[in-house]
């Protein structure tokens, strides 16, 4: 994120005036919250999978903001599409906090050891075992031995470099937007969830796309992918537009 990229070019602040723009912009971007997980392995034996999806939203409390606080989990079951991802008649499974859970508790002092560390993470994960619950009321049953590991912000932070773990930065629709590729420093081109067009993983890769595009024209792009496909590095055969009938 841009926090991270922000304090790699602190050093260079005293010399450099697109240093010194990127960092007080990094300083005055505030980073959303986190996410807790979730993530299981669990006997399938009995189940009727029938009655599940491979991917839903649940909300706590419809009264409350969507993203309020722990008001929001996410279920994914990715075994229910590719058998290939769990043993027989087995399931993985992923519930999270999508960008709800505050970094802040994890650090303050009532976090002192690691005990209080796992207290802390088993309370604030009880959401998602209550969303679980809800469409497999034994899950806690069906949890197989060693295949139960729950993550926090200071997962996210210490493992993905994420600042205080945040999902992203908090720049809400209409209030401002999200910076191009281009960064106060010349040739120094930024992709990734800080910038357009914002945060998840298609749109990260669109920022890629925007950032390369920033650098080449259209024609010299095409004539690259030419290149590759005619030296056999590159095969187009699903990415080709369907011939015209």
């Amino acid at each position: 994120p841009l926090w991270n990229t922000a304090d790699l070019l602190r050093s260079q602040t005293k010399h450099s005036k697109g240093a010194r723009e990127f960092t007080s912009y990094a300083d005055s971007i505030a980073p959303t919250n986190s996410i807790s997980h979730l993530h299981l392995g669990i006997s399938a034996e009995g189940l009727d999978v029938s009655a599940l999806e491979p991917h839903q939203v649940v909300i706590e409390d419809w009264n409350k903001p969507i993203d309020g606080e722990q008001n929001l989990v996410v279920v994914s079951i990715p075994s229910l599409l590719d058998p290939s991802l769990a043993p027989k008649e087995s399931h993985v499974i992923h519930a999270y906090l999508a960008g709800n859970e505050p970094y802040d508790i994890y650090t303050s002092p009532d976090v002192k050891d690691k005990a209080s560390y796992e207290r802390l993470k088993e309370e604030r994960t009880a959401i998602l075992w209550k969303a679980l619950e809800k469409s497999i009321p034994d899950i806690k049953q069906r949890v197989i031995k060693g295949a139960n590991m729950t993550a926090s912000p200071l997962t996210h932070e210490r493992f993905l470099r994420r600042h205080k773990g945040a999902y992203g930065p908090n720049i809400p629709a209409g209030t401002a937007s999200f910076p191009g590729a281009k960064t106060q420093i010349e040739g120094f081109l930024r992709c990734g969830d800080s910038c357009f067009p914002g945060v998840g993983v298609p749109a990260v890769a669109a920022s890629g796309i925007n950032a390369a595009n920033s650098i080449a024209s259209i024609d010299e792009h095409l004539q690259l992918l030419n290149d590759l496909r005619e030296s056999g590095l590159y095969d187009d055969t699903l990415t080709k537009p369907a011939p015209v009938m």
